[in-house]
């Protein structure tokens, strides 16, 4: 039943953002049945805490967000296309999950999750694109999003990322957006940190608790002197080199996260707020192949063991 709801608040989303209503006619044949639907999606817009009932937890086994077959469970939003994907960006091939980036925006679960262990493995592919055609590489996974796709920069969705960049993997941004209704959503997130050699915020436990209601924490290693440069790595980088293989663990445990890159501690915050939702699998114009992309009970997850 939880699925069937969040099924019908994203055909409900789908259907509002391509007025006029071509998606539910195609779908509905009987004028009845076609009232009876507008009626719902009325409600689920209006109620987004109905959006796919209560948050899941993963307690018996692992959630694999990304099959390797196809992309059940999940649906695609691009900046300029919304819920369609004519450009191919996210696609399946050889048991991966291949984002060609180009483009702005994501792959969201349809379900919303709470309390879980996260684990993405990726590596980046040699195209870039657009504007940021030269400079550094670019992705994220957005935790516990709410509100509409797109209510950030036509883009994103009100969350808490946790960063995927080249020299700046295990950040913390805070993103902050709009309701569906245009009312802003309070967002923040507090970390314990110490003042680089720049004067920005680095992660640094039992430093100074200071909260960000938007912005970025960068992670405790991240380089004073980092560049938004194609190919930019830092002395202290523990993200795997270019073209090879990077294992992120996110830990998210009531309004704890907590960001690991290769079995490295980078990155720990708390009181996040918001501390459930949605999921969000970044395209930022660079491109990218993930292997690995599910949810494991708390305490549950395999430990990190470096593979090529």
């Amino acid at each position: 039943m939880k699925v069937g709801c969040g099924n019908l608040f994203y055909d409900c989303l789908k259907a509002r953002a391509l007025r006029p209503s071509r998606a539910i006619l195609a779908r509905v044949r009987s004028g009845c049945l076609l009232a009876l639907l507008l009626v719902a999606c009325v409600l689920a817009v209006n109620l987004e805490t109905a959006r796919a009932g209560e948050p899941i937890s993963p307690s018996d086994g692992v959630i694999k967000l990304f099959n390797g077959k196809n992309l059940d469970g999940l649906f695609t939003w691009l900046q300029d296309a919304k819920f369609e994907d004519p450009r191919g960006v996210f696609q399946v091939a050889d048991g991966m999950l291949h984002i060609s980036g180009d483009g702005y925006g994501g792959l969201i679960t349809k379900n919303e999750y709470r309390d879980y262990h996260l684990i993405v493995e990726f590596k980046w592919g040699e195209r870039t694109w657009g504007n940021r055609k030269e400079k550094a590489k670019d992705s994220g996974v957005l935790l516990h999003c709410v509100g509409p796709p797109g209510g950030v920069g036509g883009s994103w969705m009100v969350s808490i990322e946790s960063q995927i960049i080249e020299g700046g993997t295990g950040d913390f941004i805070v993103v902050g957006g709009n309701d569906a209704d245009g009312r802003k959503v309070p967002t923040s997130l507090t970390c314990e940190v110490t003042p680089g050699p720049d004067g920005k915020d680095y992660w640094h436990r039992g430093g100074e608790r200071k909260t960000f209601p938007g912005g970025l924490i960068r992670w405790f290693g991240r380089d004073p002197k980092w560049e938004d440069v194609l190919g930019m790595r830092g002395k202290n980088d523990v993200e795997s080199p270019d073209g090879e293989w990077t294992r992120m663990d996110v830990i998210c445990k009531g309004d704890r996260i907590t960001n690991i890159v290769n079995g490295v501690v980078v990155n720990e915050g708390f009181d996040a707020y918001p501390s459930a939702g949605q999921i969000l699998l970044q395209t930022e114009q660079a491109e990218m192949f993930v292997r690995r992309y599910e949810l494991w009970p708390l305490g549950k997850a395999p430990p990190f063991e470096r593979k090529p």
